[in-house]
């Protein structure tokens, strides 16, 4: 692994400079040239272990990155995270060339795939911050120590759901990592989160902070406490099944029910502004995914916000590629500036767009008039239908073209009142990413209470909750499924990085299943293929470096 991890580098244009220089092997980490510096501050360690969700490396634009072999601006932890869970399902096809874009999109993945080595280097990287902090600094501040667990647990998390039996450890050596099974994995997952929220203490008590949702200014911004703990343990449980073969609803509801109790809440307030003598109106679902999405009121939803700024983590991979990727010069996402794009300048990148058969979950028909993002939702009845048919097709005819397939205005880095974001020039972004976000809490909460009980007058009331808040028409008890739960998962949560996860879960991806989509399997109808493409290879040259892992069946 260490061909592919860098050092880390002093960083100059950061949030924050951390001034530290280590090369990370294989969940190992070592000075890299006795001669540099190697004193580290614990703080700066810490801001290192958050900003590996938000950026690259220690420059801006993710120059200087940690991982070689790939280019920066692609290596970061969710854009591959987006790629390997977006541009394998029925929401997101992409028309980029690049290696491993067609192989995604097609299903065609394997043990050399460029971005799937990436992303798994990624996480392991991240890890490896996370080891080297607890091995040095665990005592210094006991909060703190139980946010890096948190991180840990959760970049252990995704890459055991990515890869399944993945090398494991929590401790810097020298040694190869054990390759340890999924359910290991996640079992150890599972109680390094209840020993941080208090329920299962350990003998360091590190608990994190209880509830309270903050926004840009407040004191702990961007880092996690209780709730973001419950929201992953819900998550876990909800796919115990596949995880370990064993099913564990009430557990996934139990906790859902934690994170709809706490202090944070689901944000369900529009904003409406004079802005120049004209009245702004955005819905409570836009706020969330804005360019002040950091204080227009939303980060009350905001579990784990993954901060973006548009001077200081000027990153090509989390919230600049939502915006930029899903648009071309064509789209225009603010109903109120028709001449503007995505609230960035120069860059609308015509990648990915909707697969229609997400565009079909809001408006089931192959007629769908041209019509701007804002006023498809509009016809839609769903706040969430953000769908941009101007000039486009419905259809993904030709992948190569970005105007087979509807543009996606979810994500913009426009401002409520009309304020100016922090990148005068308006190439970056201040558009927080939130990672984890309440309504997942009542997603969970439905689909556990279906799966335990049947349909229930509690679930549908969960499921109407983000229906009320997106305007759009009420489930009875008479017409909400599990598929349209799924549907809902859809609705709520497509182009945020999970779609695959969900699919899975309902055994609706890989093997043989009653569910196609456009270009599965790279056919264009819709194929079925194999049920070991639910997991991914194991890079091959992981493989070489460290003999004590073995590649998942299928590859």
């Amino acid at each position: 692994m260490n061909k592919f991890i860098k050092y880390l580098a002093p960083a100059a244009t950061l949030l924050l400079s951390w001034g530290l220089q280590s090369c990370v092997n294989d969940l190992h980490v070592e000075p890299i040239d006795p001669s540099q510096k190697t004193n580290i501050e614990a703080y700066q360690l810490f801001n290192k272990c958050y900003s590996a969700f938000g950026t690259s490396g220690n420059n801006g634009g993710d120059d200087n990155v940690d991982i070689d072999d790939i280019d920066g601006g692609t290596s970061s932890l969710f854009r591959q995270m987006w790629n390997s869970n977006e541009l394998t399902t029925d929401e997101a096809i992409c028309g980029w060339g690049d290696p491993g874009i067609p192989q995604f999109c097609y299903n065609t993945y394997d043990a050399s795939h460029p971005m799937l080595k990436g992303y798994y280097y990624r996480l392991c990287a991240s890890i490896a911050y996370c080891n080297l902090y607890l091995k040095d600094f665990a005592d210094k501040d006991a909060t703190m120590s139980a946010e890096i667990r948190f991180l840990r647990a959760l970049e252990y998390y995704l890459l055991s759901d990515a890869y399944n039996n993945v090398p494991f450890s929590t401790v810097i050596s020298a040694d190869k990592p054990q390759q340890h099974s999924r359910a290991e994995v996640m079992q150890w997952v599972e109680s390094e989160l209840l020993a941080i929220v208090g329920e299962n203490p350990d003998d360091n008590q590190y608990v994190l902070n209880e509830p309270k949702p903050k926004h840009n200014g407040e004191e702990g911004y961007g880092r996690v406490d209780k709730a973001a703990a419950w929201m992953l343990l819900s998550r876990l449980y909800l796919n115990w099944q596949v995880y370990t073969g064993t099913p564990r609803w009430q557990e996934a509801k139990d906790y859902a029910e934690k994170v709809i109790n706490s202090a944070y809440r689901l944000h369900t307030e529009g904003t409406s502004k004079e802005v120049n003598g004209e009245t702004w109106e955005f819905t409570a679902y836009q706020t969330l995914f804005m360019g002040d999405n950091d204080r227009n009121g939303s980060s009350e939803e905001a579990l784990f916000p993954i901060l973006q700024d548009g001077m200081r983590t000027t990153a090509w991979g989390v919230g600049q590629y939502l915006i930029a990727s899903t648009a071309d010069a064509d789209l225009h996402s603010c109903r109120y500036l028709p001449e503007a794009v995505n609230g960035l300048s120069g860059q609308a990148w015509g990648g990915n767009r909707a697969r229609p058969e997400l565009v079909k979950c809001f408006i089931n028909s192959n007629d769908i008039p041209e019509l701007a993002c804002y006023d498809m939702a509009v016809l839609a009845g769903d706040d969430r239908a953000l769908f941009d048919s101007k000039g486009r097709t419905l259809d993904n005819e030709d992948v190569g073209l970005f105007t087979n397939g509807f543009a996606i205005g979810k994500f913009n880095n426009f401002t409520t009142d009309g304020s100016a974001t922090s990148d005068a020039s308006g190439t970056f972004t201040d558009m927080d990413v939130y990672f984890l976000r309440v309504a997942e809490a009542y997603l969970n909460y439905a689909e556990a209470e279906v799966r335990l009980h049947g349909v229930t007058q509690d679930a549908v009331d969960k499921i109407n909750a983000l229906r009320n808040r997106a305007h759009a028409k009420r489930f009875t008890t008479s017409t909400l499924t599990l598929d349209e739960i799924l549907n809902e998962w859809s609705r709520e949560f497509y182009f945020e990085g999970r779609r695959r996860v969900d699919l899975i879960r309902f055994g609706k991806f890989g093997g043989n299943n009653d569910y196609n989509w456009t270009w599965k399997g790279g056919n264009k109808a819709g194929r079925q293929f194999d049920a070991y493409r639910n997991v991914f290879a194991i890079p091959s040259d992981d493989l070489i470096a460290n003999k004590n892992l073995q590649q998942n069946p299928g590859y």
